[in-house]
């Protein structure tokens, strides 16, 4: 019998060698194929693009399921700054937990909340990363996650640590297309516009919904 280590490491060969096509529940173009196996190759994020509705997201949620990979989520609001992304320092809760005598105030980890990306990088296996809606945020937001998207790690100030991706996940970006992106962070991802279906796609995806209806 193989042991727990050989069979996630089989695991992860499989998710290395496997290719998304489209699920059944989910109807993939070959030039929308073509740039989701590149990326993840390349080990480069995908930025999506498209109108509201073109299934941008629930791309991501597909190409986990098809791929065998937990899918973790970061949905983008107007006030969502970059280093959220990474980990959360409460120092206002550790300020009155010091007033209050707690012994808990001696170790800083108990005010340290990980963000999406750090549970990217030290997933069990290899993850899914959606950053949904990117160009909600700030303009400066995208550049801000550069280095951490590019070298995979980020330093912890707090404590002193750094934490490194044990799996380098597949990182998925959606926009809306409602401002434009830094040339410099769009330089560093691959790109696919997601169009309104054409009638031969459109009717793929109605047949999908009818069978989905009728199971």
């Amino acid at each position: 019998m193989s042991n727990p280590n050989q069979q996630q490491h089989q695991q992860q060969s499989q998710q290395q060698t496997k290719k998304f096509e489209g699920t059944n529940n989910y109807i993939a173009t070959d030039d929308l194929q073509l740039a989701v196996n590149a990326s993840i190759s390349l080990q480069k994020p995908l930025l999506i693009k498209g109108e509201p509705g073109t299934g941008k997201t629930l791309l991501a949620e597909e190409i986990a399921e098809s791929l065998g990979m937990p899918l973790i989520t970061w949905h983008i609001k107007s006030t969502t700054k970059a280093e959220q992304g990474l980990y959360d320092y409460d120092a206002v809760s550790r300020l009155r937990d010091s007033q209050l005598g707690e012994d808990r105030v001696y170790d800083i980890n108990n005010y340290i909340k990980p963000g999406k990306l750090w549970e990217a990088f030290t997933s069990e296996q290899r993850s899914v990363l959606l950053i949904d809606e990117i160009d909600k945020a700030d303009i400066e937001f995208p550049n801000d996650l550069l280095h951490e998207l590019d070298k995979m790690s980020f330093y912890v100030y707090e404590t002193g640590e750094t934490v490194t991706a044990d799996h380098r996940p597949v990182v998925i970006i959606t926009s809306n297309n409602e401002k434009e992106l830094p040339d410099a962070f769009l330089r560093r991802c691959f790109f696919h516009y997601i169009d309104f279906p054409d009638e031969v796609t459109m009717k793929q995806i109605i047949d999908v919904n009818r069978l989905q209806l009728l199971s």
